[in-house]
Parts: structure tokens; sequence; C-alpha cells
């Protein structure tokens, strides 16, 4: 038998292809796992458009209302010109809501009484605590009902609306300015009313009577407020949605720059919040969808409707008790698919709320900190240029068509991995000034805030009396 022989050319011929489809594969697999822990988008879908694409996906849902972004193209508001802020301007405003925020966590809202014939030592500035980022809903007040257009806002109690007659000032508003003498449904609250004196909890402030009518006042952040007669009306959400004897401010002394918007929504934790007044129909639950751009339209639901079964739910913390705010606790953050170090001890410190009318997410300092070093060494590719107001980690894609963004996902207690969409990344005012949408607190002792750019196209559901928050994707599809 003869033995055969390789010939050191074709072995070594051999070991190099062995090699080259090895270093494919590899690399193969490698560019997989690079994909699937990035985005990859065109920068031109980063900056606002001027057109408005309505959706249908709110009027298929029962029980449902559609939000629109209070400056987008949607928005009817945008016919009120005057005090429409500048996205610099926006930050600012968000800045000064996050601070009363925690200052309203630490329990010290300061003296601020407000009567409904004092306006000239409450100062006009602008909305900051309801946001001038937020977003809107229609919904119908009276009878025959009234289209108005409110802010609508997890971190506040208290629906209230302008009313006439304004007894000192009312701001420019888009719609007519409600009048009660022409609803037959309408009536006032008795200073002797228990649900006078609930007040106190729903506002931060005691009631006042006058010709004893019960009156309520509550003043923002910003000395921003609203002030007039507690009453009842029918509420109108849909054509299905009605609620006679809806408590709600008939304001008729109001002041601040709230861009057109005839009021707000409260879809706070107190019982005289929307969702506790309507908890005998949807058992306090309700869930929105917040449109990746202003150029599209998401939802508010009340009710089961339309719950996705992709939505996975986290508990409300304790932290926020006593507070229209709903709790959640943050327990890691992930980088391009990679977890940061962080410890435990950083989000537990000061707890964490999540709030619709907070435009950009608050982390702790040392969280904050964990987060722009992983993503900024993933943009290495990309050249910085400077911060913006308050966000420090901003890029020039002036020069891309395309670019590819690392994937960042929250995890909440129970487990739960909340993957933040693409457009829920960035704040862009050019793509020349594109930046990481997150910002850090002044230390670690402050409430972590879950802010709405964060929340783009997530379905999150409230369910008060489960005690939960629930997040799916692919909410607004």
């Amino acid at each position: 038998m003869v033995a055969t022989t390789t010939s050191p050319t074709i072995l070594s011929a051999y070991l190099l292809l062995c090699f080259i489809v090895c270093s494919i594969k590899e690399g193969y697999a490698l560019g997989r796992r690079a994909a699937a822990d990035s985005h990859t988008i065109h920068v031109s879908f980063l900056l606002p458009s001027s057109v408005c694409n309505s959706s249908a996906k709110a009027l298929d849902r029962k029980s449902s209302v559609p939000v629109v972004h209070k400056h987008g193209p949607c928005s009817q508001l945008l016919q009120v010109k005057a005090n429409v802020p500048t996205q610099s301007e926006i930050l600012l405003q968000d800045d000064a809501r996050v601070k009363s925020i925690h200052s309203k966590l630490a329990n010290n809202p300061g003296s601020t009484d407000v009567k409904v014939t004092d306006a000239t030592t409450l100062p006009a500035k602008s909305g900051l605590v309801i946001g001038s980022a937020g977003y809107i809903v229609t919904v119908g007040l009276g009878t025959p009902k009234k289209d108005l257009s409110l802010v609508f806002d997890t971190g506040s109690d208290i629906t209230w609306t302008q009313c006439q007659p304004c007894i000192r000032s009312c701001y420019k508003q888009q719609d007519p300015i409600f009048a009660p003498s022409q609803s037959s449904t309408y009536s006032n609250i008795s200073c002797t009313s228990t649900v006078c004196t609930s007040l106190t909890s729903a506002t931060g402030k005691s009631p006042t009577c006058l010709s004893s009518t019960c009156v309520y006042g509550i003043r923002y952040g910003d000395s921003s407020f609203s002030a007039g007669f507690f009453a009842k009306e029918t509420l109108t959400l849909t054509s299905r949605d009605v609620f006679p004897n809806f408590y709600f401010g008939c304001g008729q002394n109001n002041q601040g720059l709230f861009s057109g918007a005839a009021g707000l929504l409260g879809l706070g934790r107190d019982k005289l919040s929307l969702p506790s007044q309507t908890a005998f129909k949807y058992k306090n639950f309700f869930s929105y969808c917040l449109p990746s751009s202003g150029s599209l339209t998401g939802y508010l639901t009340f009710g089961y409707s339309g719950l996705s079964k992709s939505v996975k739910f986290t508990a409300i913390s304790t932290m926020s008790e006593g507070s229209p705010f709903y709790g959640i606790d943050i327990t890691g953050i992930s980088v391009g698919g990679r977890k940061l170090p962080i410890s435990a001890s950083v989000f537990t410190t000061a707890g964490a709320i999540i709030d619709s009318g907070t435009v950009i997410t608050r982390l702790p300092a040392t969280a904050y900190a964990a987060l722009r070093s992983a993503f900024r060494q993933g943009m290495s590719e990309y050249p910085m240029t400077d911060a913006f107001s308050i966000l420090d980690t901003c890029y020039d894609f002036s020069r891309y068509d395309t670019i590819s963004v690392p994937k960042i996902s929250f995890f909440f207690s129970g487990g739960v991995e909340v993957p933040i969409d693409v457009m829920g990344v960035f704040y862009a005012d050019d793509v020349s000034q594109v930046c990481l949408a997150f910002a850090g607190n002044r230390d670690d002792s402050n409430a972590g805030i879950f802010g709405s750019t964060q929340q783009k196209t997530l379905q999150v559901v409230y369910d008060g009396a489960g005690g939960r928050i629930g997040f799916g994707t692919g909410g607004c599809a």
C-alpha cells in the first residue's frame, strides 16, 4: 500500500481557505450582533415634518381620543401663533418643570395661595409645569357639548379649563372659551361640600369661598396659575363615553403661556383626577401612545380596549404615595446590548417617576455619566458639536445620509425591559446639532424621571387599581 502525501503548498492553501471562511463567518456573526444592537436611520427622519399624517388607529379603539403634539402640524393650536416656544425655550421650560417636580416630591411646594380676583401679584410666565412640549387631546364639556383642546398630564390631578366670564384675565386660546351660562348641565359646588374640601389634596392648596361657592386655585412651578369656581359638568370623551357630574375647575382668572390650549386634563392619582372619577367604568385603567414625531397622531384610551399582548408590567413604587405622580423602579440601563455597570443603589436612593409632561428623561448623576460614556463610545465615528441647552452630548450629522445608533433599553422591577425607540434617543434642532435626549440630575439624591421623549411609540399602560404600569413596543403602529 502506497502512503499518500500532501504537498506543503496544498496544505497551506487549504489552511488559508479555512481561515478565510472562518473569518467571514465570524465577521458575519459579529455584523449580525452589531446590527441587532444598533439602529440604522436616515438623518432626515430625525427632523420634524411640516405635514400631518393622521392615523386612524385611535378611532378603531373603544373609549379612545387622538393624541397630537401641541406644536406639531396635526395640532389646531398652531393657528395661535403667539407664544410658540423655540426648541431651546422648551428645554429650559422642561428644566423648570423638573425642578418643580423635585420640589413637590420633597414636600416643599412653597407658599402659592391663589385667589380668583388677585392677579396683580401673580406675574405671567410660561406654563412650565404643564409643559411647553406637551400633548393634547380634544374632549367635550357641557350640554350641548363644546369641544376643548386640553393638555393631558399624568403629573396633575385636577382638570380645568378657562371659563367665561374672565374676572381678571384669560390667556389666548384656540377654542372658544367655555361659557357655563350656555350649558344646561353646569352647576357650582358649595363651600360646605366634602368634595370642596378634597381640593386640598388635588391642588396642594386649601379652597376658599365666594358667595358660598367653592373656589379652587392652582399655581404651577413658574407662577402660571388658574383660579375659579369648582364645578360639575357633563364630560364627553366619545359619543359612547359621556360622564355627567364630572368635577372640574372653571377657571375665570388664568395666566401663563399655554400655547393656545384651553386647559388641562388631570390623569394623576388623586380621587379628583379623571381616572379616579371614571373608575366605576374604566377601573382606573388607561393607556396612551405618544407618536414618534409631531407630524403623526397617537391615542389616549380609557379601559382595557386595544391592550397589546406584548405589554409587560412593573409595579408602581411607593415613593410617589401622597403625590399625583406614578412611581417606577428603574433597575438598569443597557447601551448597544450591554448592561451598564451601575450600582442598584444609584436608582433606589431617590427613586423615579414616569411623567407625560417632562420632555427629557432625567437620571441620577452617576447613572447619566455611565449612559453618556457608553453612548459616546458607540458613536465615536461621528463628529461631536456644541452642547444644546441642558443636553451635553450632541453630534453634527450634516455630512451623513444615514447613521448607526446604539440601542438603549431601560430595565424596571420585575425584570421588565423597555427598548427605547430610535426617535426617543435623540432631540434634534437641526441635522448639525442632534443631541442625546437624556440629562443628569444635580446629584443622585433627586428622583429620576422617565420622560415623554423616551415614551414615544410605546403603549404605556396605567393600571391604578392593580398598582402597576405596563409597556408594550409598537404601540402607535
